[in-house]
């Protein structure tokens, strides 16, 4: 079974719903596990909260999701052109935030690696960031 889907929208927070819903509708003709579905949700959550809050810094953008289905693999795309990241390692490591003052808790990146299969970041300073995420459905999910 393959399948593939591309959407824009503003990177205002209101979206972040809408990008969990058309995600988690994406994956549903493979009969995903209500866990699986939560999981996708909340990885995507928390990409593209990093794009509007880091990325864009809560000014205007756009926030793109690209997902692919092959077989029973889904990967996400989500891309902005927003400030990008000056040290994704760092960024990436547990409870670290470059927003402290924000009360943000410094654990988006490790919460997508947890509830996904396969995690990489990429991003280019004052040019954006890309999140490619994949998760498998298992074969008896529903």
């Amino acid at each position: 079974m393959n399948n593939y889907m591309r959407f824009e929208f503003p990177a205002k927070s209101e979206n972040e719903k809408l990008a969990r819903t058309v995600c988690a509708a994406f994956i549903l003709e493979l009969d995903p596990t209500i866990d699986e579905v939560d999981e996708i949700k909340t990885a995507i959550s928390e990409a593209v909260t990093n794009s509007i809050i880091h990325g864009y810094e809560n000014d205007t953008g756009t926030v793109c999701i690209e997902g692919d289905i092959t077989g029973r693999e889904v990967t996400y795309i989500v891309r902005d052109a927003g400030c990008g990241i000056d040290d994704i390692q760092k960024a990436m490591e547990p409870l670290y935030t470059g927003k402290p003052g924000a009360e943000r808790s410094g654990m988006g990146f490790s919460i997508m690696e947890a509830f996904m299969d396969e995690l990489r970041v990429e991003s280019c300073p004052g040019k954006g960031t890309t999140i490619i995420m994949k998760k498998r459905i298992s074969e008896d999910a529903g």
